[in-house]
């Protein structure tokens, strides 16, 4: 700071003299100021126009902070939630329905990932913490034990009591032997409709048509590959119509349509000859009618020689002979069905003393 002295009359007191001296002392301090204040201001909106040109990358700790950006920095943050938890919190309250992987509110540790060589991560699985991969995928942690328990407890006011009488799954099917299935779609996108969702599939076991031979054999022959001779099952899979009631519709007219027509006997079904039939039939085959001429013979009685043919019949070597027939036509020959045949033969030749 300068000093600049002003010549004062001699007349004029040593204390005016002194407030003189400070006066322009004063004046002259203000102005230096008021130049130092426009300079650094000249200083600052050249920095700017400079920042604004090419932007100084900041290196954090390299400079000294103020007082007050290093009181908001150093703010306390607030630990991850699976720190404050605790073994007997309710996991349905943590994670209630179904959300993306949230890292702090697992409370067990979960590793996804890979590392390409040993010096990635130190050749570790990634974490959980910013972990993408677990973003990707989805998780099933909305559907714990706890949480299945709890949706049953509220769904449990909307179902009725199971029916008495339908405790196994025979029961179920001796009751309700037909068996319908179809198929819904649940997917994302502008049309939730689906041309798979049309198709109708009714399956139904032959013996609970309750057809007799011929009508087995007839609906046999009308449904080819429909029928499974192993499971004894009829399928029926509809999907010509472009609605699923439509096809299901269907399915009922072609199982009424083909029951009807089984039980239907044609004149021209009745001249069909024994090499006609896929299987054996004793009631149509030679061998009865040479059994029950043979036994009819044999009667020395009229009052034998009178008995009906179910009578006849319904004799357990008869059975025996007609069943051992049967299964050597049937299965072929082995030696089970050929020894089978040699036994009904023999007690079926002494059927006269078993008569008398």
């Amino acid at each position: 700071m300068s000093n600049t002295k002003i010549l004062v009359p001699l007349g004029l007191t040593n204390s005016l003299h002194h407030r003189l001296i400070i006066t322009v002392r004063l004046l002259s301090t203000a102005g230096n100021r008021k130049n130092e204040r426009i300079r650094q201001t000249r200083l600052e909106s050249t920095k700017q126009e400079e920042e604004k040109d090419f932007r100084v990358f900041q290196i954090k700790g390299l400079n000294p902070r103020n007082k007050r950006e290093q009181r908001k920095n150093d703010a306390p943050k607030m630990q991850p939630r699976y720190m404050n938890m605790k073994p007997d919190d309710d996991w349905t309250n943590v994670w209630p329905t179904a959300s993306t992987f949230k890292w702090s509110a697992i409370p067990f540790p979960v590793r996804q990932g890979y590392t390409d060589n040993l010096s990635e991560n130190e050749n570790v699985t990634p974490g959980r913490y910013a972990n993408t991969e677990l973003l990707k995928i989805p998780n099933f942690l909305h559907l714990s034990p706890g949480h299945i328990k709890k949706h049953c407890q509220v769904l449990k006011d909307f179902c009725t009591p199971w029916p008495a009488g339908l405790e196994t799954d025979e029961l179920c099917d001796q009751h309700f032997p037909l068996t319908v299935k179809t198929r819904d779609y649940c997917f994302s996108s502008p049309s939730v409709a689906d041309s798979r969702s049309r198709l109708v599939t009714v399956k139904l076991k032959l013996s609970d048509l309750r057809l007799d031979e011929h009508g087995e054999d007839k609906i046999k022959r009308l449904l080819g590959d429909k029928y499974d001779p192993e499971t004894g099952e009829i399928t029926l899979n509809t999907d010509r119509c472009p609605l699923k009631k439509q096809n299901y519709d269907y399915a009922m007219y072609l199982l009424t349509a083909l029951y009807y027509e089984a039980k239907k006997v044609e004149p021209w079904e009745l001249e069909k000859d024994e090499a006609d039939i896929d299987k054996y039939s004793w009631e149509r085959s030679q061998s009865k009618r040479n059994i029950l001429k043979l036994v009819q013979q044999n009667e020395k009685e009229e009052s034998l020689r009178e008995r009906s043919e179910d009578d006849i019949l319904s004799r357990d070597e008869i059975k025996s002979y007609a069943s051992s027939v049967i299964e050597l036509h049937n299965e072929g020959e082995n030696y089970t069905t050929i020894n089978n045949y040699k036994q009904s033969v023999l007690q079926l030749l002494n059927v006269k003393s078993q008569l008398t």
